[in-house]
């Protein structure tokens, strides 16, 4: 019984479709079919109730989809054990970045990864929108805190970042300044929604505070907002990175700037109940690294600055 097969079974069962899982695996339907009946004939038991559109499990298959999802686990895990750090892994990884400042260094951790690991094929998805990361077979995910659920994936943090008020001149002359904290929730703020459909309407001021904001824009892209902040439009709350060369312009002014900044921060995240690969388990040893050095070094802005932003994506 090859594991390859039980894999290809779990994603079956966690698309709910041997269509969708053919095309999230870019297999032919033909070949994903053929090896799951290959695989209930070796085991002599019906695995899928099959229906027009959608495929459930059996009351067996149900059995052997918990049963080999912590045996899987426990294989991967013996691999990597046994397995020397640098010996060179293969695989598949899909990996979902929301559209964060920090998109181009992520992107090029991934590449130098890729280089490490020539069998590796990666898929990277940008997104904003909320995904359903194992019915979409994303391996790993790298998002902002509070747009994931904490129960269902494991998360570990890998990048921080201040965010701070920004509003255009234009906005302030027609409007006012805000000269105290409270005064925000007077003015029109550029809300934010995160992928989990949660709005970033209470806000953090500082180290201890949470202001209300409210006003008439909602959006999900930091481009976006960036856009409506210099076009007048209201106060956004937004990554220093992003606006810097903004405010260095004079088309962005920073707000409150003698209270310190709110930290954001940024998780590597993967699904709990699904069993992690070996190309997994070594792509988050290599970002732990490779993000952490960027954060005490710099280096990697640097080198984003000189290969120019990928504002377009974000």
């Amino acid at each position: 019984m090859k594991t390859e097969d039980i894999s290809l079974f779990h994603r079956i069962v966690e698309t709910g479709s041997l269509v969708e899982a053919a095309d999230i695996l870019n297999l032919p339907k033909s070949t994903l079919s053929r090896r799951l009946q290959a695989l209930e004939d070796e085991l002599e038991v019906k695995l899928f109730h099959r229906q027009s559109r959608s495929m459930t499990l059996t009351a067996s298959g149900s059995h052997f989809y918990d049963k080999t999802t912590s045996m899987m686990s426990e294989l991967e895990q013996t691999l990597s054990e046994i397995t020397d750090e640098k010996a060179e892994v293969a695989g598949h990884l899909r990996i979902l970045i929301f559209p964060i400042p920090e998109l181009l260094q992520i992107s090029q951790a991934i590449f130098q990864f890729m280089d490490l690991n020539p069998s590796i094929t990666v898929e990277i998805i940008v997104s904003a929108e909320p995904q359903d990361m194992i019915r979409n077979n994303i391996d790993l995910a790298f998002m902002l805190e509070d747009s994931f659920n904490e129960n269902e994936m494991v998360a570990r943090h890998v990048l921080s970042e201040t965010v701070h008020f920004f509003a255009s001149p234009e906005y302030l002359k027609k409007v006012g300044y805000p000269e105290t904290p409270c005064d925000v929730s007077e003015h029109n703020s550029i809300l934010f929604r995160y992928p989990n459909g949660r709005i970033f309407n209470e806000v953090p001021f500082g180290q201890d505070m949470t202001l209300q904001v409210k006003g008439n824009l909602c959006v999900n892209n930091l481009s976006v907002c960036l856009e409506a902040t210099l076009a007048g439009k209201g106060i956004a709350m937004m990554p220093m990175p992003f606006c810097q060369d903004y405010v260095d312009s004079g088309q962005l002014e920073m707000l409150f700037k003698d209270t310190a900044p709110y930290e954001g921060k940024c998780y590597l995240v993967y699904p709990s109940r699904r069993y992690i690969s070996l190309a997994s388990q070594r792509f988050i040893d290599h970002m732990l690294v490779v993000l952490e050095d960027c954060s005490q070094t710099a280096s990697c802005n640097q080198i984003a600055k000189i290969r120019g932003p990928i504002k377009p994506m974000l």
